[in-house]
């Protein structure tokens, strides 16, 4: 069975971001295996230094590079990945899928993003949208997006 990981620096507080990321896992689990794993944010101080950012992002990255699957197809979200369509998004899994993969994962940081040592170990980099939006908005828009690409792969009325 096809599987999707979320791997997110940080996590979600409020209700109603748990409510509709647990919405979409529930209706993606129909077609796949989907766990969402969080990592914890470096804590940084209220007046921060870009150095104090980098190494923030370097340990976060550390960690996230340990615990990767080896064997998984890693998409890192940032502002410099392809932006596409929810269509693409639907050819791209199916490409994959097709070339034997079956097992996903989606990198999400958090508020500074990504380190470049994951974004290098990613086989893509893939963009949400040109504006910025906070990682909790992103961990939905994600999830609400593989949920319509697979929808769109199983011929469902989901996508318009």
């Amino acid at each position: 069975m096809l599987s999707i990981e979320l791997w997110c620096v940080g996590g979600l507080k409020e209700s109603y971001w748990k409510a509709a990321c647990t919405e979409y896992s529930k209706r993606l689990g129909a077609w796949a295996n989907v766990t969402v794993h969080e990592l914890r944010e470096q804590p940084l101080p209220k007046d921060v230094s870009p150095l104090q950012i980098e190494m923030s992002l370097r340990a976060e990255g550390v960690r996230l590079l340990a615990a990767l699957p080896k064997d998984a197809c890693v998409t890192a979200l940032c502002v410099e990945g392809r932006e596409m369509d929810s269509g693409a998004l639907a050819q791209t899994l199916d490409r994959r899928m097709t070339g034997g993969q079956s097992r996903f994962c989606y990198v999400i940081g958090g508020s500074h993003g990504l380190s470049a040592e994951v974004k290098a170990r990613a086989d893509e980099k893939f963009s949400l949208s040109r504006m910025t939006m906070p990682h909790m908005l992103a961990r939905v828009f994600l999830l609400e997006q593989l949920y319509r690409a697979i929808s769109i792969l199983h011929g469902a009325n989901y996508h318009k």
